[in-house]
């Protein structure tokens, strides 16, 4: 498939070529020779993008214990990103560092120069603003690299197809790839898929999943002296050619696990959504988002997003069966507590079963199985699986900002790529979103705009 074809791909054939409804990895073997870390058994890694969750990243890397990690390179296009994250890790890891000035690299070329500090079977960790994500994946291919990135993996329909032929050339290279949907690595979790698969709830008919804090990602007017290009990669989470906005970088782990649940991707979605209280605020999110998503057996899944401060806050993720409920998240990604319950009231009822306490991190557990898959050459590639989470987080996305009922077929193959020449960005480079002469950025406009979620200025 040619990168920047957008073929009408329709969801029989899409799924068929991509393994969707796997309720874990499926991949090949691939047919090249076993690539691993090295003379010396040391495993290399290389984190391209400094912020909280590449230094997170990279902290479970080091920490991993099945043999000897070593972090050797660094890239940010923010130096104190770089410097703060080199400083956190140095006072946890001083063993397991060795990262000189020269191999910390600032600027968009950055990702290649700390790749070029690998060997074929080293890890390169990617934790930019995912509109670089098949960017920097693409690279790691060519240079035979294991990887870990963080998601989404993609924000729109062009890029989805773009990642799905990546993660084949990566399985014909029998390279090892973890994406950061750490939820199914829970071990309480998949005790719980168990349980649900052997029907200890009955058939699954509805779904919901929260997500309600205070204020996010509504950031102000860009200051006169700043790059605009750089006012929104740092700002990423306002702006959705970046990262898909608040609905993506946030609610793609619970339409994941429950859509995990379920054992099937989501066929539409119907949405609302609506701003409320901007203030200066400039970026592209809604306040909040409701979704109805439809499971091909007719299931339900009901998503509701808020950020706005001084409301009731929840995160949490349910399953209701035929024959009771189940509890998916009870308060964030970990703890899950999860557990069942004979009945759909889930207060003040005794539950049949629940995974016992303490839990394991499922941060450090996906790493831990990525790193067991390198070292023992077992098939791992869980980049189709991100990207197909990823497209149907953009689905219930494009279905509140249109107004409309959007499709698996519509998104994939919807036309509209947010930013076509993110991979050909350099420092001084206009932003792939410009503002008008107010200092207005597009806007969604659901019912106005119904065809794609905003459109550029003239």
């Amino acid at each position: 498939m040619s990168e920047r074809t957008h073929k009408n791909t329709s969801r029989r054939e899409f799924l068929q070529s991509t393994g969707c409804l796997a309720a874990g990895s499926i991949l090949t073997a691939g047919l090249t020779p076993r690539i691993y870390a090295g003379e010396n058994n040391t495993i290399q890694v290389a984190l391209i993008g400094c912020g909280g969750r590449g230094t997170g990243a990279a902290d479970n890397a080091l920490s991993v214990k099945s043999g000897p990690m070593k972090l050797v390179a660094m890239a940010d296009v923010f130096e104190n990103k770089l410097k703060s994250s080199y400083q956190g890790l140095i006072e946890r890891h001083a063993q397991r560092m060795d990262v000189p000035e020269g191999r910390r690299f600032l600027g968009f070329d950055g990702y290649q120069k700390a790749m070029d500090c690998l060997k074929p079977g080293d890890i390169a960790i990617f934790a930019t603003p995912p509109a670089f994500r098949w960017v920097h994946f693409q690279y790691a291919i060519a240079k035979g690299l294991n990887v870990f990135m963080e998601k989404p993996v993609t924000v729109d329909g062009p890029t989805t197809k773009r990642m799905i032929g990546l993660a084949e050339q990566a399985d014909k290279k029998n390279l090892k790839v973890g994406v950061g949907l750490m939820v199914r690595h829970c071990r309480g979790r998949q005790e719980l898929l168990k349980r649900i698969q052997d029907g200890q709830i009955g058939d699954i008919l509805m779904m919901r999943g929260y997500r309600m804090s205070g204020r996010s990602a509504a950031v102000g007017p860009k200051r006169p002296d700043m790059d605009e290009l750089m006012y929104q990669i740092r700002s990423f989470h306002s702006w959705i050619w970046a990262s898909g906005g608040v609905f993506s970088d946030y609610y793609i782990h619970q339409i994941d696990e429950l859509s995990w649940m379920k054992g099937a991707w989501p066929i539409s979605a119907h949405a609302l959504g609506g701003r409320q209280y901007r203030g200066d605020a400039v970026d592209q999110n809604f306040d909040n988002y409701a979704v109805e998503y439809t499971y091909p057996d007719g299931a339900k899944l009901f998503y509701q997003g808020r950020n706005v401060t001084g409301c009731q806050n929840g995160f949490c993720s349910f399953v209701h069966g035929t024959k009771g409920s189940a509890v998916v998240s009870t308060s964030g990604h970990t703890p899950g507590k999860v557990r069942t319950y004979a009945t759909q009231l889930m207060e003040d009822v005794e539950p049949i079963w629940r995974y016992p306490q303490p839990e394991q991190s499922p941060y450090q557990l996906e790493w831990d199985d990525l790193v067991e898959a390198i070292r023992n050459d077992k098939p791992y590639n869980e980049a189709r699986r991100g990207a197909e989470a990823s497209l149907v987080t953009s689905m219930g996305r494009m279905a509140a900002h249109t107004g409309q009922t959007i499709t698996f077929e519509q998104i994939l193959n919807c036309p509209h790529e947010f930013a076509p020449s993110v991979d050909k960005l350099t420092t001084g480079s206009p932003s792939p979103l410009q503002p008008n002469a107010k200092g207005e950025y597009p806007q969604p406009q659901p019912g106005i705009i119904t065809d794609q979620e905003y459109r550029e200025f003239a």
